[in-house]
C-alpha cells in the first residue's frame, strides 16, 4: 500500500485504547459470567438437553459479554475484534509486529500434544491407559463434536475474545493470559470441589492454556473466535476420549495440568524471543549514522 496509507494504518494501530472503567467492565463481566453459569446449570434439566451433549452453561461467558455491551456498546466491538492497546513502555515495533500464520497452525496443532503428553503421563502413573470408543458413547459423534464447538465458542466468547483483550489494555500478554486462565479456571465451579490437589492440577491447566491461547492470538484480527474455540473443542475431545475425565481422582488431574504447562513452555519461550529480536523494517528504517 501507499507509504501515507500504511503509516495512517499504524498509527490507528498504536492509538491508545481507553484504560477507564477497565475495572468495572471486568467486575461486571465476571459477575454475570457466574451468575448465568449457575442459572443455566440449573436450568439444565428441565431443557431436556444432556449435560453430556451440551453443558448450558458454557452460555455464561456469552451472556456475560451481551450485558456488558449493553453498558457499555462504544467499546464491545473493538474487544471482540481483539483491538490491542498500544503499550507505553517497550520499542515500538512491537505494536507493529504481525501475527505469523504459523502461529494458528500450531495452535490447533497443541491439543495433540496435551492429549500426547496427558496419555503418556497416565501409562507412567497408573500403567494403563483409559480409551473411550465412539461406539461406546451414547450418543453420534457428530453430534457430540458440533456441540462442543458450540459450548467452547459460547465460552471463548467471553474468556479470549472479550477479557483477554480487556486485560491487555492494563497488562502484557502472559500477565492478562495467566489473570484469564485463573478466572477460567475458577469459573469451573464443580472443579474446584474435588479436593485441593485436583483443583491445583485444574487451574494449573486452564492457566497454562490460557497462555497458549493468549499468545497465540496476540494481534490476529480474524477468525479468533474459531481458533479458539477450535483449540478449546480439540483439547475437551481429547479429555473425552484418550482421558478419564468423569474421575474424580487427582492424579489423572495433575498429569493433564503438567502436560498443559510442558505444552505452554515453548510458547513462552517463542513469544521472549520475538520480543527480543528486532523487527527488520523498524531496524532497516530505524534513524542512525548514514
Amino acid at each position: 500500500m501507499p507509504d501515507h496509507k500504511q503509516h495512517q494504518h499504524q498509527a490507528q494501530e498504536q492509538r491508545p485504547v481507553p484504560h477507564s472503567g477497565w475495572k468495572a467492565q471486568t467486575g461486571m463481566f465476571l459477575a454475570v459470567a457466574f451468575l448465568a453459569a449457575g442459572l443455566c446449570g440449573a436450568l439444565q434439566p428441565s431443557t431436556g438437553i444432556p449435560p453430556e451433549v451440551l453443558q448450558l452453561t458454557q452460555f455464561g461467558p456469552a451472556l456475560a459479554v451481551a450485558a456488558v455491551a449493553l453498558l457499555w456498546p462504544g467499546r464491545i466491538r473493538d474487544r471482540l475484534m481483539g483491538t490491542l492497546p498500544a503499550r507505553s513502555k517497550g520499542p515500538a515495533h512491537h505494536a507493529t509486529r504481525r501475527p505469523s500464520s504459523g502461529n494458528r497452525a500450531a495452535l490447533l496443532l497443541t491439543p495433540a500434544l496435551i492429549t500426547a503428553l496427558s496419555a503418556g503421563g497416565a501409562v507412567l502413573t497408573s500403567g494403563s491407559l483409559p480409551v473411550t470408543s465412539p461406539q461406546a458413547l451414547a450418543h453420534p459423534l457428530t453430534l457430540l463434536v458440533t456441540a462442543q464447538l458450540i459450548g467452547a465458542c459460547a465460552e471463548e466468547i467471553g474468556w479470549r475474545c472479550y477479557l483477554q483483550p480487556l486485560l491487555r489494555t492494563r497488562f502484557g500478554p502472559v500477565t492478562a493470559s495467566a489473570l484469564v486462565g485463573t478466572a477460567w479456571g475458577l469459573w469451573h465451579v464443580p472443579a474446584l470441589t474435588q479436593g485441593p490437589v485436583y483443583a491445583a492440577g485444574f487451574l494449573a491447566a486452564t492457566i497454562a492454556m490460557s497462555v497458549i491461547l493468549g499468545l497465540a492470538l496476540e494481534r490476529v484480527r480474524s477468525n479468533r473466535l474459531l481458533l479458539a474455540g477450535g483449540f478449546h473443542t480439540l483439547v475437551n475431545l481429547g479429555m473425552l476420549f484418550v482421558t478419564d475425565e468423569t474421575s474424580p481422582a487427582a492424579t489423572p488431574m495433575v498429569v493433564f495440568g503438567a502436560a498443559c504447562l510442558a505444552a505452554a513452555l515453548p510458547w513462552v519461550a517463542s513469544a521472549r524471543r520475538a520480543a527480543a529480536t528486532p523487527d527488520r523494517i523498524t531496524a532497516a528504517t530505524a534513524d542512525g549514522p548514514r
